[in-house]
């Protein structure tokens, strides 16, 4: 399969919030119920400005489609797009901090066909560049096994009440060699 990895632009902002809810409604369906995907597409999931201006977001785009997205960040905010009201838009120090991998998601058609692992090559490539010697990220349950095969460690499972509804996320990091 055919696809272009380029960075995001503040034009693909819709097309990414849709192709957002089409990956959390296609893929999440095994680990979260209806109601915890449709709090977290209505509060935390969704694009996050920051990364497009600052050029650390990604799409993978076929025929005009977006089928991937995925970044990462120099900032303190660990995840949520810009509808989530815990962030920190604050910059990370490269020596002392780990920077984010961010909003990672896929269309459930092109899902396990390796365009998430290419998206994230580039994004470890790039905060390696920029002076990053790790990385950590807030994983959906879905994501956990993609990260762990991609050298990431877990760490404890933690709740998320959003909407008075419990959702589980698992903390993730690596170590950049």
């Amino acid at each position: 399969m055919d696809y272009e990895i380029r960075k995001a632009v503040l034009a693909d902002r819709e097309a990414i919030d849709e192709l957002i809810a089409e990956s959390a409604r296609g893929l999440s369906r095994a680990d979260y119920s209806e109601t915890q995907i449709e709090a977290a597409l209505a509060t935390v999931f969704g694009v996050d400005t920051d990364l497009i201006l600052d050029g650390t977001y990604f799409v993978a785009e076929t025929n005009s489609m977006l089928i991937g997205c995925g970044g990462w960040s120099m900032r303190k905010t660990l995840f949520g797009g810009d509808r989530f009201g815990h962030r920190d838009s604050s910059r990370l120090d490269p020596e002392a901090e780990a920077a984010k991998i961010r909003a990672f998601f896929v269309h459930s058609k092109f899902a396990r066909r390796g365009i998430a692992r290419k998206l994230l090559a580039v994004c470890e490539a790039e905060a390696k560049s920029a002076g990053f010697h790790a990385l950590e990220l807030m994983a959906t349950l879905p994501g956990v096994k993609f990260y762990q095969a991609c050298g990431y460690q877990l760490d404890k499972m933690v709740d998320y009440e959003i909407q008075g509804i419990k959702i589980e996320f698992v903390p993730m990091k690596k170590v950049l060699v």
